[in-house]
């Protein structure tokens, strides 16, 4: 058989432990079966944990559906997310900013999910999950900055008065329509966003991969 990683040539290598035999790469050193019995294997696996977490679907959810174990999902959800690159931010364009009020573990522990939207293309050029504090607006907005954007749209929110210049900041009526579209479609399509739900992250880290997935997939 062929390698599955780098399509060089196997040869036998003893059997596994279910009995099937096992082949070695004879290029990269990698041990393999011909087939695999556990569907966490499977080669499109990846593809399908994507196509289920934009469609709403929670992790026992998704878990029940692939056939996998919740523990394998949520080690393939994180690496997936650390695969996947930042978007390239032009300069100078305007931008919608707000925040996303969630919990992480229980109701008790709030947490703020702030992003950016770019206006013209509509999508999402940065983003952050943490406490209700400047230093989480902060790090979104940083990544304007060093954008030069043109023009940075929020709510009332007085916390940006000191974190946005003047001349760059607008707070107007109609001003934030696209990125308030774009919360109800975030509410909708990610179930530990829905606002009656008994789905949540437990941690940071898991809802954070999970944005990262659906902004940037």
């Amino acid at each position: 058989m062929n390698c599955k990683y780098c399509e060089s040539i196997c040869v036998k290598n003893g059997f596994h432990a279910n009995g099937k035999q096992r082949f070695k790469c004879k290029s990269c050193g990698k041990r393999q079966l011909w087939s695999y019995k556990y569907n966490a294997y499977q080669s499109n696996l990846n593809r399908q944990i994507i196509i289920l977490i934009k469609e709403g679907l929670g992790i026992r959810s998704t878990a029940r559906v692939l056939g996998i174990s919740a523990t394998t999902l949520l080690k393939r959800i994180l690496s997936i997310a650390q695969s996947i690159r930042r978007p390239f931010i032009s300069k100078g364009k305007t931008y919608e900013v707000d925040e996303l009020r969630t919990f992480v573990g229980n109701k008790k522990r709030l947490v703020w999910v702030v992003y950016a939207l770019e206006r013209e293309s509509r999508k999402v050029v940065s983003f952050y999950a943490g406490a209700r504090t400047n230093k989480t607006l902060n790090v979104v907005l940083r990544t304007l900055h060093l954008a030069e954007a043109k023009s940075i749209y929020t709510d009332g929110l007085k916390n940006y008065q000191f974190l946005i210049q003047r001349n760059v900041h607008k707070v107007t009526r109609f001003g934030t329509n696209h990125i308030e579209r774009f919360n109800l479609s975030l509410r909708v399509h990610l179930k530990r966003l829905n606002r009656k739900t008994i789905c949540f992250s437990r941690n940071l880290s898991i809802i954070s991969a999970v944005l990262k997935i659906y902004f940037w997939m």
